[in-house]
């Protein structure tokens, strides 16, 4: 109780010492911005009334130069300081060319070697718009083939976009890699914490017209995952027309307009579908052989 009694009165003596702006090498000293502490002064205004003035300090103590803020407290801080890296691949039905949005808070430059990356893929890349909203600037690229001239289908190649988009991310920005499931492979610090695969893993099916459906795909992101989806449908016999890419962190978003025999899948064809991916989703993570 000594020991408290002594630490609040060097506290309170440290913040009067601050205001007044009075140095005391005899007293812990407090920096910039752990431990929140509040002093309050009270005023009289000129009609008489008293008025409650509330002034606050952002604090941290260092006691015998040790840092009092514990390491599991620093690293989520500092993981919270890093803006969440979001990478969406769009196809508009009304735009002739496949759009990509990338964002990372206000951190993006002009992306001029992620466009040069791109364009070693076989690919004409125009820079689009380039917008800010709650200081979150996002960059967009219109993407078509160069021996078509048109928007990009192939799920093989949209995959191969994601990576390298995620790779320049991650070179040009390394603090990006514990953010993106990318970073354990390609980064210089891998996720601490990793979304587990059972509760991520969202799959729906509706139809998106008489002639084909829409699958919905949301599982803990990892590489090849879209191509691994693609291939569990080749196997039965479900036709992928085009795919949307939205990679946010850790978390794959994905949609895929399919077909089985021409037509929209019927509801037993999408319960089987369901069932398989939720099997091969959840296998290289928990092993399990059930559905």
């Amino acid at each position: 109780m000594a020991i408290a009694n002594a630490f609040c009165t060097s506290l309170r003596s440290a913040i009067s010492d601050a205001d007044s702006g009075v140095y005391s090498p005899s007293l812990p000293q407090f920096t910039a911005s752990k431990l929140h502490s509040s002093a309050i002064f009270h005023t009289f205004s000129n009609s008489g009334v008293a008025v409650s003035c509330r002034r606050r300090y952002t604090v941290s103590c260092t006691l015998d130069g040790v840092d009092s803020l514990s390491p599991a407290l620093k690293d989520e801080q500092e993981s919270v300081s890093i803006p969440l890296p979001i990478v969406q691949i769009i196809q508009d039905p009304e735009c002739d060319a496949t759009t990509v949005e990338i964002s990372f808070g206000d951190r993006l430059g002009l992306l001029i070697d992620t466009m040069k990356a791109l364009k070693d893929l076989g690919l004409d890349v125009v820079k689009g718009v380039v917008t800010t909203q709650d200081s979150v600037k996002k960059t967009q690229f219109l993407i078509t083939r160069l021996d078509t001239g048109r928007k990009v289908e192939d799920p093989d190649l949209l995959e191969n976009i994601r990576l390298t988009i995620i790779q320049n991310l991650i070179k040009y920005h390394p603090e990006s890699s514990e953010r993106l499931a990318m970073g354990e492979a390609f980064g210089i610090k891998a996720p601490k914490k990793k979304p587990d695969v059972d509760i991520a893993t969202h799959i729906h099916v509706k139809d998106d017209g008489p002639k084909r459906s829409m699958l919905y795909v949301e599982t803990a992101d990892r590489s090849g995952l879209l191509m691994e989806v693609v291939k569990i449908m080749a196997d039965i016999n479900i036709h992928v027309e085009s795919a949307e890419i939205d990679t946010e962190g850790l978390i794959a978003k994905d949609k895929f307009y399919v077909s089985y025999g021409g037509a929209a899948l019927t509801r037993s064809m999408s319960q089987v579908l369901v069932n398989c991916l939720r099997y091969y989703l959840r296998r290289p993570e928990t092993g399990e052989e059930s559905y």
